[in-house]
């Protein structure tokens, strides 16, 4: 049997999901130094209007050939995309790092269990939800309380991004290319362009914030995309899935080494019981698969 090289062997894959959790959790904590300048909004459209004509300058697709039903795809996919970017900048203005990114894990663990009808999936839901408890109960037991607003926030994100699932998938099965990935970013930074404008004289006058800018859609769009994109192509769906189980843990480390965001017990063991619902959901899936097609095997790709 042939040995795969290095560039294309599973620890080659699993180094690629590791370097995209630890760079989209260094992109959201160098994001919050742009808010006190221009705010969540103006950064939310330049981090994803610079990735886009980035994506766009690389790939440089024929725009012409898509269809009307690829373009509805695209824009729906854009749409969804711009908004769970809103809302969680939105909320991790008011809430530390690691509680956003644990609260946000509700949206794809729900969307997991409604497609599944399992009851299992429930139980795993349920498990994230008594750990997202911990961070209410623990707003009641200390001096430090949790803004609202932000839990709203990272609520509304977490709906935006079961939706942001479902219609990447839609456009990944029918536009080819990752052309489409540029065009919905431009898409999604348009609601919040208007905020991104109103700051223009603070981008002129200090360049250093676009420069930051250009860091924020860096660290936070294109290099995690990237290597998303090419561990699909190595990893089986259930060890990506577990990999990025890591994110709240990874923002949470994060958000402690550079935003000085302390990690408390309570939400330790909040990040641990949505963490270990994110294995589950994402072991029961595979459970499914193997079920539904007997002759798969445990090194099949998914």
């Amino acid at each position: 049997m042939k040995t795969p090289s290095l560039l294309h062997s599973p620890f080659m894959g699993i180094f690629c999901v590791l370097g995209s959790v630890c760079s989209l959790q260094f992109g959201a904590a160098y994001a919050t130094t742009l808010f006190p300048h221009v705010g969540p909004f103006a950064t939310t459209s330049l981090r994803l209007s610079i990735a886009g004509l980035v994506i766009l300058a690389i790939t440089r697709p024929t725009l012409t050939a898509w269809s009307k039903q690829q373009w509805i795809y695209i824009i729906r996919f854009g749409i969804a995309m711009g908004l769970m970017n809103t809302f969680f900048y939105a909320g991790i203005d008011k809430l530390p790092l690691g509680t956003a990114v644990t609260i946000e894990f509700i949206g794809p663990l729900t969307l997991a269990a409604l497609l599944s009808k399992n009851l299992k999936d429930y139980l795993w839901v349920t498990l994230a939800l008594l750990g997202i408890g911990l961070f209410g109960l623990e707003a009641l037991t200390s001096t430090h309380s949790l803004n609202l607003h932000g839990v709203a926030f990272i609520l509304a994100a977490a709906f935006f991004w079961a939706l942001y699932i479902l219609t990447s998938a839609t456009v990944g099965a029918h536009v080819p290319g990752t052309g489409g990935l540029g065009i919905a970013m431009l898409i999604g930074a348009l609601p919040t362009m208007p905020a991104a404008l109103a700051h223009t004289p603070d981008f002129i006058t200090t360049p250093t914030l676009f420069t930051t800018a250009f860091g924020t859609a860096l660290f936070g769009s294109l290099i995690p995309y990237s290597l998303e994109f090419y561990a699909l192509k190595i990893l089986p769906s259930h060890t990506f899935g577990i990999l990025m189980s890591l994110e709240p843990a990874a923002a949470a480390t994060l958000g402690f080494l550079l935003l000085n965001q302390p990690i408390s017990s309570h939400g330790t063991l909040a990040i641990a019981c949505v963490m270990s619902a994110s294995i589950g959901t994402t072991l029961s899936a595979r459970a499914r698969r193997k079920n539904t097609n007997p002759t798969s095997t445990a090194s099949k790709r998914d």
